[in-house]
């Protein structure tokens, strides 16, 4: 079977777990496809099933839900259509059954870690490949591994921890503890750091090197409240020299040329699905996404973010606001990536991590780097109460629509409850904080249990 040929990844693995048999029918490899043992034999055979990862049909499209839809979880994005699966979301009632939940959220995540699986198990095994690329693919195959879980537990909480290409054994786990889930997270995070170099393996920052398993590894400890740590870690991404990152003007960050990309996923005509999905072709058409007005009227004045990354239309007497921080929606030849971490979240990490250590000025310094790069004064917040309402709300005019960030934020901070009740009195309930085990499996899996506010 081809490493990524894998459609439906932990759902499919679990329904075969419903199937009883004395011994399994091993099906041999089709003459235009590679066996797991095979791709690992060589360097360049190797490369070539890790780089799937980056390409593969289950990644892109897990990549675009976790921008989405915990945006429209949160206060930062608003649907326009009617599409059953998406209101849901909108109005945090998602069901069991919704069909992107399992996908999207759900079996795509799964597949991907599953292929990581296979990288680093394939890898580990090769008695063919050279020990710098056994390094460089092992680290970036855990950058990956934790990146998706990193992902699973903030939208779903515990979750099955599936670290083995035993399949029919991880289809019958039951789900980790929060506290499980982040530890193989900082640990997959601390060797993929060790593995990899600083230098980019490929152009346009395009593939994982050792500051994008940083930069995630400071967002792992400021979620878990470990301050010193995220401080740490964030303080090697900013004060990088063998890699020269920086905050150019905010219309220029994220054009894949961008001083400030830590990690970006190439796209093939040079174009963003982002752009695809915030923006339209017509200047007068409303697109699907609109930013919430709650988050277009955040901005101070003369915050050149407003200008540079928001944009409205008008239909009827409506007015929507759109989200511009990409600007091509389609291209032949475009320079817009998928960006995945940039330098700015990373000054925000630190910033809030010195707060909480009581390093006052440290943490003015930081919130200061990210406003005067958006035209603004130094703040005037000098306590640490004031300090961290103030990089709550530089967190919301900076990071708004990108990966999940602010419903991660108002969970995290226990502001969740407080901040959506009021936007969505009818529908809202406290426990929708998490999202719904998909029932398919727990129908699958007898192990797994549903979160509270489903049954």
């Amino acid at each position: 079977m081809k490493l990524n040929d894998i459609k439906w990844g932990f759902v499919l693995v679990a329904a075969s777990t419903l199937f009883s048999c004395e011994r399994y029918v091993e099906i041999p490899v089709a003459p235009s496809q590679v066996s797991a043992t095979a791709a690992f034999t060589s360097d360049a055979s190797a490369t070539g099933a890790a780089l799937s990862m980056y390409s593969y049909y289950l990644t892109t499209n897990s990549i675009n839900a976790f921008g989405l839809y915990g945006s429209l979880a949160a206060d930062d994005i608003q649907y326009t259509g009617t599409t059953p699966a998406i209101t849901e979301f909108a109005a945090s009632q998602v069901t069991t059954a919704n069909i992107n939940l399992v996908n999207y959220l759900w079996s795509y995540p799964y597949g991907v870690v599953r292929e990581a699986n296979q990288v680093i198990i394939g890898v580990n095994n090769s008695t063919g490949m050279t020990a710098g690329a056994k390094s460089q693919l092992t680290g970036e195959a855990k950058f990956f591994r934790a990146l998706y879980f990193m992902n699973l537990v903030n939208y779903f909480g515990p979750v099955p921890l599936t670290l083995k290409d035993a399949e029919l054994e991880n289809a019958v786990l039951p789900r980790s503890d929060t506290a499980a889930v982040y530890a193989q997270i900082i640990a997959d995070l601390k060797d993929a750091e060790t593995l990899l170099s600083g230098t980019y393996v490929s152009a346009l920052r395009a593939r994982a090197n050792k500051y994008a398993a940083a930069a995630l590894l400071a967002r792992a400890y400021l979620y878990k409240n470990e301050y010193a740590n995220a401080e740490a870690e964030a303080t090697k991404v900013i004060t990088a020299s063998d890699v020269s990152y920086s905050l150019p003007l905010d219309s220029l960050a994220f054009v894949n040329t961008s001083p400030e990309i830590i990690l970006q996923f190439a796209t093939q005509y040079g174009f963003s699905q982002f752009g695809g999905v915030y923006r339209t072709s017509s200047t007068t058409a409303v697109p699907a996404y609109t930013l919430n007005p709650v988050i277009a009227n955040a901005f101070e004045a003369g915050d050149t973010r407003r200008r540079d990354w928001v944009d409205s239309v008008t239909s009827g007497t409506t007015k929507y606001y759109k989200i511009k921080k990409y600007k091509l929606v389609t291209a032949t030849a475009g320079n817009e990536y998928d960006v995945i971490l940039r330098l700015a979240e990373q000054y925000l990490i630190r910033a809030e991590a010195r707060a909480q250590q009581n390093n006052l000025s440290g943490a003015q310094d930081d919130i200061n780097a990210i406003r005067t790069r958006a035209g603004l004064i130094n703040t005037t917040a000098a306590t640490q109460v004031a300090l961290l309402a103030a990089v709550a709300q530089e967190r919301k005019v900076e990071l708004f629509g990108e990966m999940s960030h602010r419903w991660f934020d108002l969970k995290r901070t226990g502001q969740a409850n407080t901040v959506i009740a009021p936007l969505k009195p009818i529908t809202w309930k406290p426990t929708a904080v998490l999202m719904p085990i998909p029932l398919l499996q727990i129908q699958a899996n007898g192990n797994l249990s549903q979160n509270s506010g489903y049954n």
